[in-house]
Order: structure tokens, then C-alpha cells, then sequence
């Protein structure tokens, strides 16, 4: 989210986490995310229906699916995504999240690391390419990274090293 109009937007860890999850519910793939002024906008495969009588009634149809979300919809996606995980240890709130919001939380927390002014990215048979805008001294450019899947379970199994250690309550 922008802390002021103008701004980088801030924690795309989270909301990615969270956008990621929709998706997951959604059973989209081959996914596109392009970052808006007011929010982003989220393009993926879904399959409809199926299980018909012959083979390719049974498979259903694919269809490309575009979704527009304000950043008043991410700010809810990002509620709903807490209050589902809940106070649940980190390894419990893993073993919920599906393939799309571990792999987008781990791809925001690179781009936090970034502090890009733009984001778009791409998914295919789960690697993903992103493209990032950045702005320096030397004015902007555009930046490419590429994550494959095994780059993505590396970063989300290097994760509990990455997190603030929660100081242990004392003795009263």
C-alpha cells in the first residue's frame, strides 16, 4: 500500500502473500500481475466446468480471466489472508498457504528488498519473470530477474532464517 500518493508502495511481501492466495482460491495459472496506479491487475488461466461425458467435456474449458483490484481490495485480501492464518506458528501458516501465495510472498520480499517504483511479472509452468522500475540518480531503468521453481523453494526454505527473532518473554 502507497504511504502518500506518489510513493513506492510499501510491504509487497504482504500483499503479494495475499493476492497470491486469491489466486490459489481461483485455481488460476500461467499468471500475469501488472501494478496500476490504484492497485493491480491479475490475469490467469482458469479452467470451467467439466466432468461431462466425453473427454473434453470432461476437461472443462480454459479461459483467460482479467481481474482489476483497488488497493481497497488488497487491503481486504490482506485482512482475510491474517485472520485466516490466524496466531499459528509459521510452519502451520505454510502448510495452508497453496502454491501461488508462498511463491508470490517470497517474490515480494525480493522486491521489497528492491524498492521499485513498478512492478510486472509473469508465471509460466511456474517460473516467473518480473520486471521492476527503478529510479535512481541516474534516472530510471528497468530491471528483469527471473525465478525458476526450484529458485522459488530455495527462498521460501531459506525464509525462517530471514525473520526477526521474537525475544523470548522474561521470568516475571
Amino acid at each position: 500500500m502507497r504511504i502518500y500518493e506518489g510513493s513506492p508502495r510499501q510491504d509487497f511481501e504482504e500483499v503479494f502473500r495475499s493476492i497470491g492466495a486469491f489466486i490459489d482460491q481461483r485455481v488460476m495459472r500461467d499468471v500475469l500481475l501488472v501494478e496500476a496506479p490504484d492497485g493491480f491487475i491479475v490475469q490467469g488461466v482458469v479452467t470451467a466446468g467439466g466432468s461431462g461425458g466425453t473427454w473434453s467435456e470432461a476437461m472443462g474449458s480454459q479461459t483467460k480471466e482479467t481481474l482489476t483490484f483497488l488497493d481497497d481490495d488488497i487491503a481486504r485480501f490482506m485482512e482475510e489472508s491474517v485472520a485466516r492464518r490466524g496466531h499459528a506458528s509459521p510452519e502451520a501458516k505454510n502448510a495452508l498457504a497453496g502454491f501461488y501465495e508462498t511463491a508470490l510472498r517470497v517474490i515480494g520480499r525480493y522486491i521489497d528488498e528492491q524498492k521499485p517504483r513498478d512492478v510486472f511479472f509473469f508465471e509460466q509452468d511456474g517460473a516467473f519473470v518480473v520486471r521492476l522500475f527503478q529510479f535512481g540518480q541516474a534516472g530510471g531503468h528497468h530491471t528483469l530477474a527471473e525465478f525458476t521453481r526450484d529458485d522459488i523453494a530455495q527462498m521460501v526454505n531459506q525464509g525462517p532464517t530471514l525473520r526477526v527473532p521474537v525475544p523470548a518473554p522474561k521470568p516475571a
